[in-house]
């Protein structure tokens, strides 16, 4: 198989083993070990705390072991949990695995982005990234369908799925290169520097807002299966309709790569500071099912939008080092712990405050803040900049303003 295919085959298996426990395992919590919303928060904070340590260590481990052996590496230690869990999948054993198995995500998924984004030009590397982000992303509103009924089947169902696509994934890492070919410091296609300086506002903004994107998405993903049974919606079908906002994140990746009119503007990243909170109270506080599947539709599409950002430009300054994908990755491991945190708080404050809605703002509403202005003032930064466009402005790619 050639490059370009197995890395995206590699990257649909992954997301599809890890979005098992990553989003599954709350499902599986709550309707096999009966876990509540607290527990199930808890469990993704145990997740997050350690993606973070996974995604921040992946550079440096990389550079000592080179980027085959701790991809090769990082799926055997996942296979390995996914058969313990296959076993033993009691509330302490999934608590355990569960982390041990976000330490190892974390450290993989920075590696596998430094692959596919490797020795291409910027223009090239829209194309690269959206291709990737298509074939990950893809694979999560399938896993999502099959997981309730995994669930409902057997108690190792889900486990036994993301056994087999480790196995599978592993096979096909096998024949990669020692270490991806980066492109040439001097290339005449790297950015200059002032289109650097511009890129590293718009990629500082996108990570803020990415880091708020993914704290809600875990707490949405914590609270979703007791939203569902509260509606009265049985689990072989929670996990679905769970899913759709990643079918719209799906569709905002694939609409990202074919409409470039997004690439080097300021307004994108500027719309999906407000748009992400509201896409997430719909969905949490509004005790409707059609409200909280119109609140997956809005968040999903910005949650593209922002993660296409964040990614994109990392790649494109940092060069494709795992470095890159590092930092992106730990801003998703940091969602993946401050947002559980936040919503632990939220739920607690709920019956203080009179209701979800108010408690869940009072947890929430700071870490909402303080991303937005992030985001906000590293656009405000790069008004004064002058420069017109981006890298390689085309036909196809309109300058910025």
């Amino acid at each position: 198989m050639p490059r370009r295919p197995r890395l995206l085959a590699i990257a649909f298996c992954e997301s599809f083993a890890t979005m098992l426990i990553e989003r599954g395992i709350y499902f599986f919590a709550h309707e096999r070990l009966g876990f509540d919303d607290i527990e199930n928060l808890a469990l993704a904070l145990g997740f997050g705390g350690a993606y973070v340590v996974g995604a921040l260590s992946s550079h440096a481990v990389a550079r000592r072991l080179t980027e085959k052996r701790l991809l090769l590496a990082t799926i055997l230690l996942q296979l390995a949990c996914f058969a313990v869990l296959v076993f033993r999948h009691g509330s302490a054993a999934v608590a355990v695995m569960n982390a041990c198995i976000g330490l190892v995500v974390g450290l993989k998924w920075p590696v596998i982005e430094s692959y596919v984004s490797a020795g291409h030009t910027p223009r090239e590397q829209i194309r690269s990234v959206g291709r990737f982000n298509v074939a990950w992303a893809g694979a999560i509103p399938p896993c999502l369908l099959v997981a309730g009924p995994l669930i409902a089947w057997r108690p190792e169902g889900l486990f036994v799925a993301g056994l087999a696509l480790s196995a599978v994934s592993l096979l096909l890492a096998a024949v990669l290169a020692r270490r991806p070919v980066h492109l040439p410091p001097d290339h005449p296609e790297r950015p200059t520097p002032a289109q650097l300086a511009r890129m590293r506002g718009l990629m500082r903004s996108s990570r803020w807002s990415m880091l708020t994107a993914y704290s809600l998405l875990w707490i949405l993903a914590a609270l979703l299966p007791g939203i569902f049974a509260d509606l009265a919606v049985p689990v072989t079908v929670a996990t679905g309709l769970g899913g759709l906002l990643d079918v719209f994140r799906l569709a905002a990746f694939a609409g990202l790569q074919v409409w470039r009119g997004w690439h080097g503007r300021v307004w994108p990243m500027a719309a999906v500071v407000a748009v992400l909170p509201a896409g997430f109270f719909l969905a949490v506080a509004t005790g409707s099912l059609p409200m909280v599947l119109a609140g997956e539709l809005v968040f999903g599409l910005a949650a593209g939008m922002t993660y296409v950002g964040s990614l994109y430009y990392g790649m494109v300054v940092q060069n494709a080092a795992v470095s890159a994908g590092g930092a992106h990755e730990g801003l998703v491991g940091g969602g993946f712990a401050l947002g559980p945190a936040a919503g632990l708080a939220g739920k607690k404050l709920a019956p203080v405050l009179g209701g979800t809605a108010p408690g869940m703002a009072a947890g929430v509403g700071p870490l909402i803040a303080v991303c937005s202005v992030g985001a906000v003032v590293s656009l405000l930064r790069m008004r004064g900049d002058g420069q017109g466009g981006l890298v390689a402005a085309g036909k196809d790619e309109p300058a910025a303003p």
